[in-house]
Order: C-alpha cells, then structure tokens, then sequence
C-alpha cells in the first residue's frame, strides 16, 4: 500500500498528470487515496475537491466500476457529518454524465439512441463480425458509435447513484430525487428496457428496508414523510409506465402505490388519489378489462367531484366517461365466476379500495345517483336509452349504428368502441333470450348487419359475431346452446339455474314485464305465497286490533319518554365522567411513582456500570498484557516444534530430539531442511531421469513392432468402409422410393378437395377486396387531408422563415453599427496608450541615468576597499614570511644540536647523520647469498662495526638510490656539507635539500604559508624517529624509508 498523502497533494500530483496526458496515472493516484487507513479521518472540505476531481476523470474515461467504489467510500465518511456534500457530489456526477450523452448527441445530430434494445447487454460477436465486414457507414452506424456509449453510461451513472444512496434514511430526499430523474431519463429516450429493470431494482431496495432496519440510519416507512417520499417516486414510476405503454409495469406500480397505501396511517390526498385511479382506468382499457375499467372511472368520478375546480365542460367530459364505460361493460359478465379468476378480481378489488367485487348494475346505480346521466353528453345519453331503457331486440344495431359513429369521431369516446360492442350483443342476446326460445344464426347475423354496413371501423362481422357468441358460452355469461346443424341458436331457461338479475330499475321493471322466465317464476313463487297469505290475514284479523291512542295521549307518553331519556344521559354522563377523573389521577399517580422508580433505578445502574467499567477495564489491559506474553511464547515454541517436526517427517532429526528444541536455532532446522530439499530434488531428477529412459526405449521397441502391420490394417480399413457405404447407399434408396410413392397415395387423397378449396378461396378473395377496396378510399381521403395539412405547414413555415430573415438583417445592422462604435473606441483607447508608452519611456531613461551614476560610485567604491584588502594581504603575507623565517631558525639550531651529539666514535672522516647512511635501510645477509649493499668508500672497513640507529630519518632527506662515487666527491665532511646546505637553504629559500642527495618533490599547489603544517605532520622533519613509512625499493628488492 502506498504512504498516505496530504489530500492537496494529491490532487496537485493528479493534476500535474492530467496536464501531461496521463488521465489513467492520475485516476490511479486518486484511487490508491481511498484505500489508505487515514482516508476516513480526513476532513471533508479536503476531500470533496478531490471527489469532483476524481468522478471528473471517471466520466471522461468512463470508469463507471471505479467511479462506484469512491462515491461508496465517500459516503460511507460523509453520511454521519454532511449529507449536502454527498448531495452535491451525485448531482454533479449526474451533471457530466448528462453533459457527455448531449455532447455526443449534437457532434451526431441526433436525440436518442433508440435502435439499442438494451444497454446492459454485452456486443455479441456476430455484431462485431457483421461490424468489421459490413461497409454501409451509414449515418445510423456513426450516431450508435457515437451516443450509444454515452448512454450507456448514463444509464450506469443512475445505477450507481442509487446503489449508492440505498436504504438510507439521511440520503432518502435524494435518493428519490435520482430515482425520479433516472425516470425522466427512460422517458426522454425510450428506454423500456432499462425501465423495467430500474422499476425491479427500486422494488429490491423497498424490499430490502425490513432487512436492514438493525442497522443505522435505516428507512422507517411509519413515518409519514418518508412514506410520502416513496409515495411521489412510485406515482412518477406509474406514469413514466403509462407514457412508455408498459402496461404490465404500470399494473405492479400500481400493487406498489396499493401496498404502500395500505402502510399509510393518514389518508393520502385526494390529487394524489385521482392520479391513481386515472392511471388504472388507462391500464385496465388497454387490458380490456372493462368491468374493472367503469368502476376506475366511478371511483376517479367521486374525487374529483370532492375536490371540485374543474369546469362543466371537464365535468361533461368526466360524466361521459363513466356512463359509457359503465355501458361498455357486458350483461352477463361476472354471473358466474371461475374459479381460477376469483383470486385475481379479489386482487383488483383490493386495488380500488372495494368492499365487494363490483357489477354493471351497481355501477351504473352509482352513476345515476351521482347526477351523471344529466352531465353527459347527448350522445351518450341516448346510447343510455338505446340500451337500458328502451327494449327493441330488432332494431337495437340499427338504433346504435348511428351514434357509434358519432361516437368515432370523439377521441375520448372511440377507444370504447370494441368494449360497446360486445355490450350491445350481450344486450341483444339477452332481448331475444326474453322474448324467443330459438332463433336462426341467420336472422341474428342480419340483425347484427346495420352495423357493418354503417362503415364503423372495426365493426363486428359474421366470423367475428359467432367467435363471440361461442366465447360467451364457453364462459358462462350467456345460456345458449348453439346447433350449428340446423343453423340456431337455442336460449336454455333452466328452472333451478341462477336468474339474472335486472341491470338498472329502469330496465328492471320492462324485463319482468315482457315474460318472466322459468328460473324466475320457481325463484318467486314462495314469496308471492307469503304475500297473498299476509294479506289474507290482515284481511281477516282487521276487526280484532287494539283501539288506537288519542293525539293527546300520544303527545304525553312522548313527552315522558324523552324527560326520561335525558335523565338517563344526564346520569350515564356524570359517571363517565367520574370514572374518567378517577383514572386521570390513579395513572398520573402510577406515572409519578413509576418516574421516581425509574430514577432510582437508572442511578444505581449507572455507579454499577461505572464501577464494572473501571474493573473490566483493569481486568481487561491485565489479561492483555498476559495474553501477548503467552502468545508470543507460543509463537516462538509452534514455529520450532513446526521445523523440527518437518525435519523428523523427512528423517533428518530424530523424534528423541524434539524435546530438545528450546535450546536450538530455528535457522539452523531451516538449513538442515533447506538441505534436505536439495537432496531430495537431485534423487528426483535422477529417477525421473531413468524412468524417462526406460519409456522412451519401450516406445521405440512397440513402434518397430507395429511397422509390419500398418498395411494389413489400411486394407482391412478400406474393406470395411466400402462395404458400409455401399449398405447406405442400398437403404437411402429404397427408403426415398417408399416416400415417393406415398406421397403420390397423399396427391391423389388430396386432389378430390381441390374444387371446394378453389370455391372457398375465392369467396374469400372476393370479401377481402370489398374489404381492401373500402381501405383503399379512407387512405386515399386521409392522404388528402396530410397534403393539405403539409401545404399549411410549408406556408407557414416559408413565412416564419422570411420573418426571421428579416430579423437577422436588422441585426446585422445592428451589430455593424455596434462594431464601428467599438473601433472608434478601440483608436482613441490605442491612443492614449501610445501617450503613457512615450511617458513611461522618458521617466525609465531618467531612471537609468541615475542608476549609472549609482553604478559608477559603487565601482569606485568596491575599488577602494578592494585596496585596502591587497594592503591588509600584503602586511600578512610578511608577518608569515618572518614567522617562517623564525621557525627554520629554530629548526637549524635543533639540528646542529643533534649532530654534535651524534659525533664518530672514531677518527677520520665520518658520514653525516641525514645523508644516505642514515637513511637508508640495509639488512644483515650474508655475502655470498645476495648482493650487498654499497657503502661509502671514505668509511672503509670501520662502517661494519658501526651500531644500528634506532630510527630512520624522514623520507624527504633519504636518497632515491646508492650512486656510487657521491661521497667521494662531496669533500670535506659533514661540517662542509652542513655550510653547503646552509647556504643552498639562504640562497632559494626553502628548507629542503637540493642537489644529488635530495630526491624531487612535485610542485605543490598550495601557498607557501601551509609548509610548516607539513613540517608539523611528520613529512619532513628529521628530528621524528618514527615519521617515516617503508617503500619497496628498486632493482635490487631492498626496502627504504
């Protein structure tokens, strides 16, 4: 893990690589940030730059998984201290994303990517093949290459804002904000696909609420806001499904909008109500479902009547609505009710908040009370007429032909006319049930003729009239029985069969006038019976009754029963309301005690929990400090028992020694096992070796075996798959000459029905062209109505254009005038500028001639004390010559002292102590082993006897080698020698020798007055015995000092 960095930092290092082109380094270094341990103690007005910064670079580079993990890094910090910087950073995430999908659809010139089914789904490789070989580049190619990733990412951009936002109470305001705006986002580019799954992933999160209710800061749907809140994304939900035709979708936001209802505690209001019910009334049309559909529309009805504001034209509107609807619903259905439907009506009875399952005749009762026969429409009014009030059988298509068409030209109304029309044949069916026993499917088909022949589109024809009338059998909401042999269809009226009930009191009293049914006279015989016999009693009994009681003595039993009333209630309300008083005071008593209680209670539980605390604490850091010993102990005696154990498995130390591990170091068991291991892989790779040998060999024995019989197997191969192919050949003929004459059997079967099928097929050409040919006139009249439409269109749009032409000449007008004002500005502004240049010029060569005259007093100036430094140099320079001069003194003198008390111990001319007798080093070897080494010749044979030095001389005064004949001709000794180097010193003035005796030094960089630093070290002072370091020496191998 990389070292945590101050949070500026970081994002100035991320910037630093933007600006180089490194986007994917500089997303990385953001990304590593989230991961430190030290991320959650940063402060938040640190972190929100680097947050924008960071879902910046994720859009730009769609990083969508990435952009995920920070934005639930930083909530996770954030939720607790500020809820608006997660607010704001969600938003503005959304706001690149949005701003990246319009970029794109402009650089395309298009709105949506509507040709994409799902943006969830992976590129298959046929696509991608079909992409790579395909060469039409079309525009639609290049806009899908262009949007269609941006949208995409959109779309996971909402995915992520809400997985983010989930199941939190301090986020839910936004949460529902992004789920709203993920909805307007499906909408405005039609994506039902993403719809559907977003609509399932907002029922997952409300699902999962119960699930992390434990946890902090969960959803509590009892609190009315926040149920509210779900509320108004579940109605946005219901009508993006109704906008989208997602019919099946908006019918489950609809069980969601009914599941949170039932969890309100307060009613919701009534706008919010008649949204719910409007949508229901779309979603059961679309459904077909127009039982459910009229009692939609009755209960939408009732509340905006209770809500009132709309004008009688809306008013007029609505009452069309649920009349007709109520209408459009068949007689018969919901008679008898299956089985497997029960569970489903229940279900939508439950969503329109009903007590029972509803039915035609109770909705239209509903509607009638309601006023809405008088707020209706004409045309609707006389529909209602038509088909409940009046009782034609025979006339009735032809009485509603007319208004269905008037009812087609209403768009409001014409969606109802497939729902009117199997009303209408309900209704007739039940007519003629009433008034005949049999009737012909012909005469039923011409009364049903006025309808096709009005030109109703969509009208019902003969196929269509018998598929209904079959589908109302089948189901049971008719009782008839069909005989297609004899062309009739026969009413069956059976006498304990369930009579049908009167649809409306209008209608009512002319059924059971016109001939009552079987069913209805055994349904009603009891109770005539018990209303004659009533009347025949009260006939007989009339004379035996009790006399009737006077006004007056009415009038005062009256008055004692009502002062006897209200002594009562007068009595029953002084008791309620001691006994309430009483209870008022036992529990504020028991409340008082209780507090009291409690207090003492909670004062005790706290010393004892403090107490408890202070001990478990103690305890606590005790057993710790014990427990890390321990363990550390164990640690230590696992891991050598664990090696030493490994070593007795491989059977490099015995079992007797573990016992003995206490005292041996663990890296040595790991380098008797690292030795073991080595062994172990060298027996292996010999074995394997062998073993490889050995197979090889084999292998090459079976191939020289088998060479002899591969041919014999060729030849038995061929055998065999010639024998096979001509066995195939023999059955795949006879079986095709078997099909083929079974197939002549089947033509010549086939062909004695080919009269009737040309007669049949033809019949049925003929229909449809009188079909297509009506088609073909209403196509041509509406194309006549387009083309006007697009003339007036054209014209306008010809006008708007010369309009806004001329506008744009009075701009540029405009503008030009504009801009020759802001040129003259533009002169006298240059101007004026000119002026403070030439000023600014003047002042800054003033300026300069002063500063030369500075410049030249500051030279002079630095000239003066340069001076003075060479004249303070110069008189420190000669106190160090004098000092030096000083110190050879005292070094000569030093000197001196030393060769006068190093004098010969013998006569003649001795050699001087610093000349190469004294500084070179000889050895004591025999003569006949090696060379000796030269000696003076003035010594002679007395040289040999002189004692070894102690010391050696520095190797400045020491000779580079012996040359022979350079003490002879030196002369004089060493007092001559002594004023020849006394003089050399005075004449170049230096304290090292010079000439034969001196070996060359190299020139030395440094000043003259760090020399008595050197004379100080020890590098050319006589006067230290041990100053000097031993060379090699020359040919000879001698050594030297």
């Amino acid at each position: 893990m990389a070292p945590f960095s101050k949070p500026e930092t970081v994002l100035k290092q991320a910037e630093g690589l933007v600006s180089v082109g490194q986007t994917h380094a500089a997303l990385q270094s953001l990304t590593e940030m989230f991961s430190s341990k030290r991320f959650r103690s940063t402060p938040l007005t640190s972190l929100e730059p680097i947050m924008f910064r960071f879902i910046e670079l994720c859009v730009e580079m769609r990083k969508g998984r990435t952009a995920k993990e920070g934005l639930m890094q930083y909530k996770n910090i954030a939720q607790n201290t500020s809820v608006q910087s997660i607010e704001v950073v969600i938003n503005r995430f959304l706001q690149l994303a949005n701003a990246k999908v319009k970029e794109a659809q402009e650089k395309a010139a298009v709105q949506s990517a509507v040709d994409v089914d799902d943006l969830e789904a992976s590129e298959t490789p046929e696509s991608i093949l079909l992409g790579a070989v395909s060469g039409d580049q079309s525009k639609d190619r290049t806009d899908r290459a262009l949007v269609t990733p941006w949208l995409k990412f959109l779309w996971e951009s909402y995915r992520t804002s809400l997985e983010t936002l989930k199941n939190n109470a301090r986020l839910e305001v936004i949460y529902q904000q992004i789920a709203q705006q993920a909805f307007k986002f499906c909408l405005q580019h039609q994506r039902k696909v993403e719809f559907r799954r977003l609509c399932e992933t907002l029922r997952l999160h409300l699902a999962n609420v119960a699930k992390y209710s434990h946890q902090q800061h969960s959803i509590n749907l009892s609190d009315p806001d926040t149920l509210q809140h779900h509320l108004d994304t579940r109605f946005a939900q219901l009508n993006t499904s109704v906008e989208l035709e997602l019919w099946q979708e908006a019918f489950r936001s609809v069980e969601d909008i009914h599941n949170l209802l039932t969890m309100a505690k307060k009613a919701p209001r009534p706008a919010m109500m008649a949204n719910y019910y409007e949508k229901l009334t779309k979603i059961f049309l679309m459904s077909g479902n127009a039982l459910f559909h009229a009692a939609a529309w009755s209960k939408y009805y009732a509340i905006v009547t209770s809500i009132g504001g709309k004008s009688e034209e809306e008013m007029s509107r609505l009452a069309g609505q649920v009349l007709i609807s109520a209408l459009a619903v068949p007689v018969g259905l919901g008679k008898d009710e299956p089985e497997e439907l029960k569970g489903k009506n229940a279900r939508l009875t439950a969503l329109l908040a009903l007590n029972k399952m509803p039915s035609r005749q109770a909705l239209l009762k509903d509607a009638l009370a309601r006023n809405v026969l008088k707020l209706s429409p004409e045309v609707v009014k006389k529909l209602y007429t038509v088909l409940e009030v009046n009782f034609e059988p025979l006339t009735l298509c032809a009485s509603t032909a007319e208004l269905f068409k008037v009812i087609s030209t209403d768009e409001s109304l014409s969606s109802y006319l497939p729902l009117l029309q199997r009303a209408l044949f309900s209704r007739l069916l039940s007519q003629l049930s009433q008034v005949y026993s049999t009737i012909k499917i012909s005469n039923l088909l011409s009364l049903a003729t006025p309808l096709k022949e009005s030109g109703i589109e969509g009208a019902y024809g003969e196929e269509q009239v018998e598929a209904y009338i079959m589908g109302c059998a089948r189901r049971g909401e008719l009782a008839i029985r069909v005989d297609h042999k004899d062309g009739s269809i026969t009413f069956v009226d059976d006498a304990f069969g369930p009579s049908e009930e009167p649809v409306a009191s209008t209608s009512a009293s002319v059924e059971r006038t016109i001939q009552p049914s079987i069913a209805e006279l055994v349904r009603t015989r009891l109770s005539k019976v018990a209303v004659s016999l009533h009347t025949s009693l009260s006939k007989i009994e009339g004379s035996s009754k009790v006399p009737a009681l006077t006004p007056e003595e009415q009038q005062a039993k009256f008055k004692t029963l009502v002062s006897a009333v209200e002594a009562e209630r007068k009595a029953l309300q002084i008791r309620r309301a001691l006994v309430a008083r009483r209870r008022e005071l036992l529990s504020e008593l028991s409340v008082r005690k209780e507090k009291e209680e409690s207090s003492r209670r909670a004062e005790q539980s706290r010393k004892a929990q403090e107490l408890e605390a202070i001990r478990a604490k103690e305890e606590l850091r005790r057993k710790e400090a014990e427990r890390a010993k321990k363990e550390i102990e164990n640690i230590r005696i696992d891991e050598a028992k664990k090696y030493a154990q490994t070593l007795v498995d491989k059977g490099i130390l015995k079992a007797t020694e573990v016992d003995k591990l206490e005292n041996v170091d663990t890296e040595g068991l790991i380098t008797i096992q690292v030795a073991q291991l080595e062994k172990e892989k060298r027996d292996l790779n010999e074995k394997l070796r062998i073993v490889a040998k050995r197979i090889d060999h084999i292998e090459r024995s079976y191939r020289k075996e088998e060479r002899p019989l591969l041919a014999q197997d060729y030849e038995q191969q061929q055998k065999t798959d010639r024998e096979t192919f001509y066995a195939v050949q023999k059955a795949h003929k006879e079986a095709s000459k078997q099909v083929h004459e079974e197939n002549l059997q089947t033509k010549k079967r086939l062909l004695r029905i080919m009269d009737d099928y040309n007669a049949r097929k033809d019949a049925i050409l003929q229909r449809n062209e009188a079909v297509y040919s009506k088609k073909i006139e209403a196509s041509k009249k509406k194309i006549e109505e387009e083309k006007e439409k697009r003339r007036k269109m054209v014209f306008k749009a010809r006008e708007e254009q010369r309009a806004k032409e001329e506008a744009e000449e009075d701009e540029r007008r405009r503008q030009e005038d504009e801009e020759r004002a802001r040129e003259a500005e533009r002169q006298a502004e240059e101007e004026r500028i000119a002026r403070e240049e030439e000023e600014r010029i003047a002042k800054e060569e003033e300026e300069k001639a002063e500063a030369t005259k500075a410049a030249s007093a500051a030279r002079e100036a630095r000239e003066r004390e340069r001076q003075e430094t060479l004249e303070k140099v110069r008189l420190q320079q000669q106190r160090e010559e004098e000092a030096e001069a000083r110190r050879r003194a005292r070094a000569e003198e030093r000197e001196r002292e030393k060769l006068t008390v190093r004098r010969p111990l013998f006569g003649g001319a001795a050699p001087p102590p610093a000349k190469e007798e004294a500084n070179a080093w000889r050895r004591n070897t025999p003569t006949n082993s090696v060379p000796g080494t030269p000696s003076r010749a003035t010594s002679g044979a007395a040289a040999s006897q002189l004692p070894e030095r102690s010391g050696s001389p520095s190797p400045a005064a020491a000779p580079a080698k012996y040359r022979p004949g350079a003490l002879a001709g030196a002369g004089g000794g060493w007092r001559a020698r002594l004023d020849a180097k006394k003089a050399a010193e005075a004449e170049g003035g230096s304290g090292e020798n010079s000439g034969a005796n001196t070996p060359a030094r190299a020139a030395s960089p440094a000043p003259p007055k760090e020399e008595p630093k050197k004379d100080d070290d020890g590098f050319t002072t006589v006067n230290k015995p041990s100053g000097g370091a031993w060379r090699r020496g020359g040919a000879r191998g001698g050594g030297r000092f």
